[in-house]
């Protein structure tokens, strides 16, 4: 947990939620990492930089960029190559789901497209037609 991956020339709001990408070897043998979910401000981060309305702000921009769960463990490298290895069939996006579960209700049923993929916690707010509470720091 916490750890970063700076990506230069990759639209991580594109990127579709289940979508998997290699790291490093180019035999497919490195890291492979899983798109999950958009970040979601929360008022821990928006304490470290003590600016009222960061978060508001934050979700109106709506480009969260991407947490990733690590299938396949490996080692990673300034300058490694990231390739897709695998492509759902859908068209959820990290962006939409952020927009979707933050400050657009209406868009929440689009993301049943991509219910093999999201977390119960994520399912149980579309069902419900609820979005997620954003701190007002």
């Amino acid at each position: 947990f916490g750890e970063n991956l700076t990506t230069v020339d990759l639209d991580l709001e594109a990127a579709l939620v289940g979508e998997r990408w290699s790291v490093g070897d180019p035999d497919g043998e490195g890291l492979e990492l899983e798109v999950t979910d958009p970040r979601v401000p929360c008022r821990t981060f928006a304490g470290f930089l003590a600016e009222r309305g960061w978060v508001k702000r934050f979700a109106a921009d709506a480009r969260p960029g991407t947490y990733l769960s690590v299938v396949r463990a490996g080692t990673v490298r300034a300058g490694d190559e990231i390739r897709r290895t695998f492509v759902p069939d859908h068209d959820v996006t990290s962006g939409l789901l952020f927009r979707a579960t933050t400050t657009q209700r209406e868009l929440l049923p689009r993301l049943l497209a991509a219910r093999a993929y999201l977390d119960a916690e994520t399912v149980a707010l579309v069902e419900r037609l609820e979005t997620f509470a954003l701190d007002e720091a």
